[in-house]
């Protein structure tokens, strides 16, 4: 395991942080999962990654519409 730093929008990494502490996930495991899937070879696998992030991104979504946010 390595410790890395990446130059991040302040309010992105803040909306980011807060989505992963809601779910219980961890940010690091999230940011190493995007990299694996962009890596990834095999395109079912690939496939599968793509659309789970979109279910856990329209969750997100439904729940701020939800709350009036957006």
């Amino acid at each position: 395991m390595a410790i890395k730093t990446f130059n991040v929008d302040a309010e992105v990494h803040r909306q980011f942080a807060s989505f992963c502490r809601e779910h219980g996930i961890s940010m690091s495991r999230q940011i190493e999962m995007f990299m694996q899937h962009q890596l990834e070879a095999n395109p079912v696998t690939k496939k599968e990654h793509a659309e789970k992030l979109e279910r856990m991104s329209l969750c997100s979504r439904k729940r701020e519409k939800d709350f009036g946010i957006i």
